[in-house]
């Protein structure tokens, strides 16, 4: 299938002319960051504006490659997608999904992830990418929550979408649809050519996406025609995109960071989206993959980065231009060991669901080993004191002056006045992030305000003391939280997954990683308890709820349960 693509309008025009800057300030920071400036539009759609204009000048370009689990591969051009999205929307149609419409998108890395999420926006409708990992309860909030309208899901998932209101529009992609379920296949004998009702409005919603709860039950972000659209331009500058690239993002769908790296940031670039199907994760086999399919520009989260090392990376005969990670700061170690094998280094990057990215080490420029970088483009990043309210210099919550509101940052929290007007106290909107700042702009993680912590007063974050026990080759995972303590309030107390062979001796290993610590730790700062687990509790994507290790932590200390604790005082 072919398609013409459509005209430039004056909103592709105005996003060009802010994405050629970015490119011509490719590795320019101060240039970047002086000269760059948010186009304002009244109306944009990105997929008729953007996508499909790419599609015209760039027909015969892979817009997406994917490779499965046995190495077969697929490419479909941006003239094909941008064809196939025209009949999807048709359809969408034909089925009463229309402007304004919420639906949920729960599907794989497959095509029709893509295609569907083209022929939603092109309608004016709203998409909710959603996990296909949900439990039937998590999907029934969703549903209630987002005020849904339709739902597109596998076939396969079908017993958990059995209980939603029946008048929710079904979709089925797969197989044997239920009776009341509409099969996606039907799509393809749509009309070819998609003609919008009318303009949409910049201000629209286009994406409601909720957070990964690492503290609270999933809050509901509200992003509109431009905010992530065009507001990951930040995204692919700090990615590196460059036209033509073949991006590969580790990310599932459902999540903000999919939209990141495997949506808006490389269609912005004109590059490729690239996905790889893997069952179970192998990293020889993944670098096989990236050669084979000459990877340019690779995005992995610290989970992928950490098995990483753990095999030869020198099977990689020609590693990526561009390396980076995002979803939870990199640990030095990790950036060293493949510095060292790829002669590249990782570049971390920070943003939220409720934003682009905000922060990031960018192309070019030096990188300090454990910083998240710099405020990218067209972001007012501060720190906030959190007690007080008042600008900090060295410390503070990660906060956006408001006053200079960024265009990547969300509409609010969906139907939540309250939520919204609290996040955007005193005319900042409030990450809840602690970060440092450094002489020369640097910001550093320091935790979530309600992961850090005070022991004898001393204020603790939790991830500087797991980047030092990830640095133990026996160490796996590891996270940190406080233990109540009568005299110092609290002590730090390490959660660890360590290697299968650390656990034919658990003393032997409690003894080494103790003396690890104790000599790359200040006294204050050490470790004095350890509890080995064979996992840790996460969010669906990939995030530690260290709120449920607090939580595990004090029933224990109420129960006065000491199996399984290694303490310090008795290894020194």
């Amino acid at each position: 299938m072919t398609h013409a693509g459509r005209p430039a309008t004056a909103g592709t025009a105005a996003v060009r002319e802010a994405r050629d800057f970015l490119f011509a300030h490719a590795s320019d920071y101060a240039g970047a960051v002086d000269g760059f400036a948010w186009p304002r539009l009244a109306e944009f759609n990105f997929a008729l504006e953007w996508f499909d204009v790419v599609a015209a000048s760039r027909p015969d370009q892979p817009a997406v490659t994917i490779v499965e689990a046995d190495l077969s591969a697929q490419s479909w051009t941006y003239a094909q997608l941008s064809a196939r999205s025209d009949q999807v929307a048709n359809w969408l149609r034909s089925l009463g999904i229309g402007r304004g419409a919420h639906v949920i998108v729960m599907l794989n890395n497959t095509i029709e992830l893509w295609e569907v999420m083209f022929g939603i926006a092109k309608v004016g409708a709203v998409s909710i990418p959603t996990s296909t990992l949900l439990s039937a309860s998590d999907l029934a909030y969703r549903v209630d929550k987002g005020e849904v309208d339709a739902i597109v899901s596998l076939t396969a998932l079908a017993d958990r979408v059995a209980g939603i209101d029946p008048g929710v529009i079904r979709i089925g992609v797969g197989d044997e649809a239920p009776d009341d379920w509409h099969p996606f296949a039907a799509s393809a004998d749509a009309d070819g050519v998609f003609e919008p009702e009318a303009p949409t409005a910049a201000g629209d919603a286009s994406l409601l996406y909720f957070t990964s709860g690492t503290t609270s039950r999933p809050k509901l972000v509200e992003h509109t025609q431009v905010s992530y659209p065009i507001g990951h331009l930040s995204t692919m500058w700090w990615l590196g995109l460059r036209p033509a690239d073949v991006h590969l993002n580790i990310s599932s769908p459902g999540w903000a960071k999919h939209a990141w790296s495997s949506f808006y940031a490389p269609f912005l670039a004109e590059a490729t989206v690239f996905v790889f199907n893997y069952d179970r994760f192998d990293a020889g086999v993944l670098m096989t993959v990236m050669d084979t399919h000459h990877v340019s520009t690779f995005c992995a989260p610290p989970t992928v980065w950490r098995m990483l090392i753990q095999a030869d990376l020198g099977q990689l005969a020609h590693p990526p231009r561009e390396l980076v990670g995002a979803g939870e700061p990199l640990n030095p170690e990790v950036i060293s060991r493949v510095r060292t094998a790829w002669g590249s280094t990782i570049r971390d990057g920070y943003g939220q669901t409720e934003m682009t990215c905000c922060v990031g080490n960018s192309p070019g420029q030096p990188v300090k080993d454990g910083s998240m970088g710099r405020p990218t483009p067209g972001y007012p990043v501060v720190l906030v004191d959190p007690v007080t309210g008042a600008l900090a210099d060295d410390e503070g919550e990660v906060c956006l002056d408001l006053s200079q509101h960024p265009l990547g940052l969300m509409k609010g929290y969906y139907e939540d006045a309250a939520a919204t007007a609290s996040s955007r106290a005193g005319g900042y909107h409030h990450t809840g992030d602690i970060a440092s700042r450094d002489a020369d702009g640097y910001l550093t993680y320091v935790g979530r305000a309600d992961d850090v912590f005070k022991a004898s007063d001393y204020k603790i974050s939790p991830f500087e003391l797991e980047s030092v026990l990830l640095e133990h080759a026996d160490v796996v995972e590891a996270a940190v939280v406080p233990s109540p303590d009568p005299v110092r309030l609290a002590v730090p107390k390490a959660y660890v997954c360590v290697t299968a062979a650390a656990l034919t001796s658990p003393e032997d290993a409690a003894r080494s990683i103790f003396a690890h610590a104790h000599q790359r730790l200040s006294a204050h700062l050490r470790v004095r308890i350890i509890e080995f687990v064979p996992d840790l509790p996460k969010t669906i994507s990939g995030k530690i709820r260290r709120v449920e290790l607090r939580a595990r932590e004090a029933e224990r200390i109420a129960s006065g349960d000491e199996s399984g604790q290694y303490r310090d005082r008795d290894y020194r």
